[in-house]
């Protein structure tokens, strides 16, 4: 947990997402280079860091044994995640190697035009995950 103790004000120190399959969501989000505990497949909560920041993932049982009537929202997704590659050559191999692994494909890779290889694939639970790197 990041050290408020000289921050004035609240700090962001992590993000957290609910999931329906944890053993897919964390088969997924190794493959993208996020770390876990070892047995984390099998758990209802856990959490990966990225630099100062964490990820919380936690089942919908979870999230409902703490917030009474949470229901899963509808209309599209509320957020994003998105991955620095070092090439344009790995986002097309990090998109590949997803696609072939059973992930959907939301946008196949394509030079943007705001000067980025960019790609988008649905983590287990329907999340757009983007991958992209500057055009080199």
């Amino acid at each position: 947990m990041t050290d408020t103790a000289h921050t004035p004000g609240p700090i962001l120190d992590a993000l957290s997402i609910v999931v329906a399959d944890m053993a897919a969501t964390v088969d997924f989000y190794t493959h993208l280079g996020l770390r876990f505990e070892p047995g984390a497949a099998d758990a209802s909560h856990v959490e990966s860091s990225v630099g100062p920041m964490r990820i919380l993932f936690d089942t919908r049982t979870v999230v409902a044994s703490f917030m009474p009537g949470w229901t899963e929202p509808t209309g599209g997704h509320r957020i994003a995640l998105a991955f620095a590659c070092a090439t344009p050559a790995e986002v097309d191999a990090e998109h590949a190697a997803l696609d072939a692994a059973g992930y959907r494909s939301i946008l196949e890779p394509f030079n943007a035009v705001w000067g980025q290889r960019y790609a988008v694939i649905a983590d287990p639970d329907g999340n757009p995950i983007d991958l992209y790197s500057p055009l080199v």
